[in-house]
């Protein structure tokens, strides 16, 4: 006796996807990155006047503290790259922008690894370990 079973290729498109795991994507680890930095700057009682999460949009966060304004751009990096690094795309035009505005400019990096293996991605429902300092600031 023979049994023949008939799935269709999407069958097991949807099968292998409900098993293995996915990686965040850019957006998912910038969010989480933002997420991180935002809570950290309400500890620290900034108030928040816009938050921008759009990839590659600074600053994320417009915020005052004291009275004074504050462009906080946060980014997520991942392991092995360093998150103290700061590499801000047009930064000059964004250091003209703060200027403008009497702003202080600060740069967050947040690292990210995977916490079961440096090596791998950082999976959705998966536990990870953050690397953050705080904010600096760009002068």
């Amino acid at each position: 006796m023979t049994l023949v079973f008939h799935q269709r290729m999407s069958d097991l498109m949807i099968l292998v996807d409900n098993i293995l795991p996915k990686p965040l994507s850019e957006l998912e680890l910038h969010q989480l990155a933002m997420n991180l930095v935002g809570k950290d700057l309400e500890k620290d009682n900034f108030e928040f006047l816009s938050v921008n999460s759009k990839l590659k949009k600074d600053p994320q966060f417009v915020c005052l503290k004291n009275k004074k304004l504050f462009f906080i751009v946060v980014k997520a990096v991942l392991y092995p790259d360093n998150p103290n690094k700061v590499e801000i795309y047009k930064i000059d035009q964004l250091k003209e922008h703060a200027k403008k505005f009497n702003a202080s400019l600060f740069f967050a990096g947040v690292g990210l690894a995977n916490s079961e293996n440096y090596e791998l991605p950082i999976f959705k429902d998966s536990d990870y370990v953050v690397n953050f300092n705080g904010i600096e600031k760009i002068s």
